[in-house]
């Protein structure tokens, strides 16, 4: 399989998960501001929608999006328990974190890196940010991850976009669950190797 990714981006949070699963997987970096990669191809003839993460399989078939990918990485290491069986009471739990990490919290980034919104919008989007991160704040109390004592794609996922809060002004610092469950995340060998080497 193929990871197109762009350092700093949400395609952390695949990476994080083809390496928890053992999957073999090679990488190949995607300029999110060029839509370049490094031998000139357009990045758009791979996704039309310009973004990361992609995931292409061996048989050359495209997965587009995050909560797709991810899911798909985790079904193929099941031992792994990085996403409950299908079907189950808790794999739609997992879902729900994933939505709500998507939708909630993810998006509400977007607008803090836009050098165009105007700096109202992004005032009310930080608001917005932090009161969905308190909100996790609470539901991590007396839990090792979000599922419980299982490490998930959505425990990846959070930290990805909890990872862009120091860049563009949203304090976390006085949610003591979530700086626990990012220390503890960001120390698995996965996540410390995904970073690394998004970073050569």
């Amino acid at each position: 399989m193929k990871l197109y990714f762009s350092p700093g981006a949400c395609s952390l949070s695949p990476h994080i998960a083809l390496l928890e699963a053992g999957l073999p997987f090679t990488l190949e970096m995607a300029s999110t501001k060029t839509h370049q990669l490094k031998d000139g191809t357009d990045f758009y003839t791979i996704n039309p929608l310009g973004y990361v993460p992609v995931l292409e399989l061996d048989n050359g078939q495209r997965l587009r999006e995050g909560l797709a990918i991810v899911q798909y990485i985790a079904d193929q290491a099941p031992a792994s328990k990085l996403a409950p069986a299908n079907g189950t009471f808790e794999r739609y739990q997992l879902q729900e974190w994933l939505g709500f990490i998507g939708t909630e919290i993810h998006k509400g980034f977007s607008p803090l890196f836009n050098p165009n919104m105007p700096d109202t919008v992004k005032d009310m989007s930080r608001v917005q940010v932090l009161k969905r991160l308190t909100y996790v704040d609470a539901q991590l109390a007396g839990k090792e991850f979000l599922m419980g004592s299982d490490f998930t794609v959505a425990d990846a996922y959070l930290f990805t976009v909890c990872g862009w809060s120091k860049f563009v002004g949203v304090d976390i610092s006085g949610l003591q669950n979530l700086a626990s469950f990012l220390q503890k995340v960001g120390a698995r060998p996965s996540v410390q190797k995904a970073i690394a080497d998004e970073k050569q």
